[in-house]
């Protein structure tokens, strides 16, 4: 089983090819570019290195969010027209699931923070010990403070991951007594690695969709969408 594993929910663009249990390739870029610039060429230039015909792919594992609105819809709509185009499945990652799997065999907690802008964060809380992360809180999007006294009352130590690491590295410092550890740079971002392995472990539990079903996972609105609302609120003499 080849799958192609697409991750751009975040400030990093990362797309890998796994064959079987074998990551084949795998191609990350960090910078200010749009993933619209980027991931199509990214995906061209993998498949043609690894020397893997696209015809040749079984599936495509997509980080399916939460993250960017912008860089999750940019990594659905490549997938969609990947996966119609070729008549192979997609299947869904949840963003959070996939960092923590990028830490898979650790003995401690591992909690993804993703910068959700206005002091929040996107987070999860997993147990990677095992061959599949394990949920101990449900991803979601809260507060920092929020998200800390959920990593408190675990009890156990924590590794943090994502990119809200740098944005909240000094809160996190401050919060007494608690027993962390901050993800290395080489752990600390998303990697298209860990999507299309956990995709193929999904795979094998029947958990892939046609394309045209593939829908991500936002957890909140877009702040075009709240900007709308509030205008409406005001201009209709509402506060809420």
């Amino acid at each position: 089983m080849k799958i192609l594993g697409i991750d751009s929910s975040g400030l990093v663009a990362t797309v890998a090819i796994q064959s079987n249990d074998i990551l084949v390739g795998e191609y990350t870029i960090h910078n200010k570019k749009t993933h619209s610039q980027t991931l199509l060429p990214m995906i061209q230039d993998m498949l043609r290195m690894a020397e893997v015909p696209v015809e040749e792919l079984d599936a495509i594992a997509v980080a399916a969010g939460p993250g960017s609105f912008t860089g999750l819809r940019i990594g659905a709509a490549t997938a969609k027209g990947l996966g119609q185009a070729l008549n192979i499945p997609l299947v869904a990652v949840p963003s959070l699931e996939g960092l923590a799997y990028n830490l898979a065999g650790a003995d401690a907690l591992v909690c993804p923070i993703m910068d959700a802008r206005r002091n929040q964060a996107y987070y999860g809380i997993y147990d990677v010990s095992g061959e599949m992360p394990v949920v101990v809180a449900e991803q979601d999007a809260a507060p920092i403070d929020t998200v800390l006294q959920k990593v408190r009352e675990t009890g156990r130590e924590i590794i943090f991951v994502g990119d809200g690491v740098p944005v909240f590295a000094n809160r996190i410092a401050e919060e007494e007594g608690l027993a962390y550890r901050l993800g290395a740079d080489n752990v600390r971002y998303q990697k298209a690695s860990s999507v299309a392995a956990l995709g193929r472990k999904y795979m094998e539990q029947g958990k892939g969709v046609p394309a045209e079903r593939f829908v991500p996972i936002y957890l909140r609105l877009s702040q075009a969408e709240r900007e709308r609302m509030e205008k409406e609120n005001i201009s209709s003499g509402t506060n809420e």
